[in-house]
């Protein structure tokens, strides 16, 4: 089990509360349960090694829960925001829309003219995005605030997914940005900055800062062919949690020296530079529990299945569907028997009637019953909102904020 949990009467704690108490309290299963608590130490965890300019934030599409956003705009300096409905949730908390940011590629057009109207900026991904910008700013009489979105010519070794090197639907081609600057200079568009991400999920400090240190020299080297100093870098995340046997935590330390150094050079060249760090699953991946309910016990051949009210519709992640290429479980356990003594390998499974919706296969868990809980850890990020809800039209999976 994950360290950040307790375990009190053999029952797991999430938010002070045990979960049998959480589960009546939200009046149903499944559902997912976020430690308001956890969020904050891992907030203050980042701010502990970033520089003293840096600006952190968290990129809502990791989890887009009104409630947990509204927690972190106390928490962080702004937000990421990847469509027209997470930006809603964003203009919906007290962070300055100055301070957020619109990025992903294929934004339509008006969700654009939302951006422009909000005064928020917007991470250009393609020349023709930024024609429609233009175009927009002129008809509206409004001034873009526009950074560029950077396809690197590398990435970021080890990562979960790579976001950039190579040819990618993400950014403008890091060859192809001196031209694209000149253009904007035509538009009379101000380049604010640039946006360089190039990988995600990464347990290695060592990658990592290999990583940022090719964005921020590349930052630097894009830079001279503007007119006016950088204004804003977003150097990405790619922080990654453990969900695996044999994963170790990623160790932040290492970058706290390398962050001071690398933003100090910055900003020697570029007053007053604004060096973003944009964090989504490393801020609330670990502080969510995912719980479903046994409704059923059946050995099927000599092997023992859990049936579960929940499943791949709720947790696709979890299932091994959203990007697993050999299938590994997550961290589970049985929520109101942590500490059992008589263990027995089973497999849980959800009600779906398809072979893929599996939550731990072939794991060794407390001898469970009907009316006990399955809970999956690491289940604070993309959980409820990458899984395809209305599978089957079963129930949708609940979320709180403890």
């Amino acid at each position: 089990m994950p360290p950040q949990f307790d375990i009190i009467d053999d029952c797991l704690h999430v938010g002070g509360l045990s979960i049998l108490r959480v589960a009546g309290r939200t009046g149903s299963t499944p559902f997912f349960a976020y430690d308001r608590q956890l969020v904050s130490e891992r907030v203050q965890q980042v701010r502990e090694v970033m520089a003293p300019s840096m600006k952190l934030h968290y990129s809502i599409k990791a989890n887009p829960m009104p409630a947990l956003v509204q927690h972190l705009s106390g928490l962080v300096d702004g937000f990421d925001v990847a469509s027209g409905g997470e930006l809603s949730i964003a203009l919906d908390t007290p962070v300055p829309p100055a301070c957020i940011n619109f990025t992903g590629p294929g934004k339509r057009v008006e969700e654009l003219r939302r951006a422009l109207y909000a005064d928020v900026i917007v991470h250009v991904e393609s020349e023709r995005e930024l024609d429609t910008v233009a175009k927009l700013a002129r008809e509206l009489g409004l001034s873009p605030r526009v950074m560029l979105r950077v396809n690197p010519d590398f990435s970021l070794r080890a990562s979960g997914m790579r976001m950039g090197g190579g040819p990618k639907p993400f950014g403008i081609d890091a060859e192809s940005i001196p031209e694209v600057m000149k253009k904007m200079e035509t538009m009379q568009i101000e380049c604010l900055g640039f946006h360089i991400y190039s990988g995600s999920q990464n347990l290695a400090a060592s990658a990592l800062i290999e990583e940022k240190k090719q964005v921020f020299d590349l930052a630097m080297e894009l830079a001279r062919h503007g007119s006016q100093p950088l204004k804003y870098l977003n150097i990405g995340g790619g922080f990654g949690i453990p969900y695996f046997p044999g994963e170790l935590p990623l160790d932040l330390i290492p970058m706290r020296d390398f962050f001071r150094e690398k933003c100090g050079s910055l900003a020697q060249k570029h007053p007053g530079v604004e060096v973003i760090l944009e964090l989504g699953r490393y801020l609330v991946g670990e502080a969510g529990v995912y719980v479903a309910r046994v409704i059923d016990r059946k050995v099927s051949r000599g092997k023992v299945f859990l049936i579960t009210d929940g499943g791949m519709h709720h947790h696709l992640a979890a299932s091994g569907n959203l990007g697993q290429v050999i299938r590994k479980n997550y961290p589970v356990a049985i929520a109101n028997r942590m500490r059992g003594k008589v263990h027995e390998n089973v497999t849980v499974t959800g009600p779906l009637c398809t072979p893929l919706d599996i939550l731990a296969d072939n794991v060794p868990l407390p001898e469970a019953e009907v009316g006990d809980l399955v809970v999956v850890f690491q289940s604070g990020a993309y959980g409820r909102s990458a899984s395809p809800q209305d599978f089957l039209s079963h129930p949708s999976a609940v979320e709180v904020l403890l």
